[in-house]
């Protein structure tokens, strides 16, 4: 769903509740008959829709509004050179996707990695474009620790797309020459 050209999705586990309240809501009127549950179901349930909505909107409009900033300030780095003396810098990064988790919560968590090695960045909100494993994907974001306290670094990311790149490895794979992309 789109709202003012910001591509908004509501989380599986979202969706779940307002099905399962549905359902209880249902119930409970075949139950009871009482119209007063409907009249106070009704608007809980758009609201159960409305909330998560409003707050994926919100979230996306500012990551779409800090997004420019990043592009200007984050400096190309390989993986293996991110630290935690790194922490709190603008980076941006180019790799495959190695795994995805949480998606279905729109808070997803990539496995990125390059010829150097690999990083996990986690994204606070859905991503504009879907990415998958084997996508090749830019990530703009900022080095975090991946704990409060202690922990490696990880990359809170801000934007990841694909890019039209192709990999080395699996050219030579293929037995096609190497060619720089």
């Amino acid at each position: 769903m789109k709202i003012k050209n910001t591509e908004v999705r509501i989380s599986i586990i979202a969706m779940a509740v307002v099905v399962f309240f549905a359902i209880l809501l249902s119930i409970s009127y075949f139950l009871i008959r009482d119209p007063v549950i409907i009249t106070m179901g009704i608007p809980t349930l758009i609201l159960l829709i409305v909330l998560p909505l409003g707050l994926n909107y919100l979230s996306q409009k500012q990551y779409a509004d800090v997004r420019p900033q990043y592009e200007r300030e984050a400096r190309t780095v390989r993986v293996r050179l991110i630290n935690l003396s790194m922490v709190g810098q603008p980076v941006r990064i180019e790799g495959v996707v190695e795994k995805v988790y949480l998606q279905f919560l729109n808070r997803p968590q990539y496995l990125v990695a390059d010829r150097s090695g690999e990083i996990s960045v986690k994204m606070f909100t859905q991503p504009e474009e879907r990415v998958k494993v084997g996508d090749v994907v830019e990530v703009l974001g900022m080095v975090i620790k991946r704990y409060v306290v202690s922990g490696d670094a990880v990359i809170n990311g801000v934007s990841i797309r694909k890019i039209d790149k192709t990999i080395e490895a699996r050219k030579k794979e293929s037995g096609k020459p190497d060619e720089k992309s």
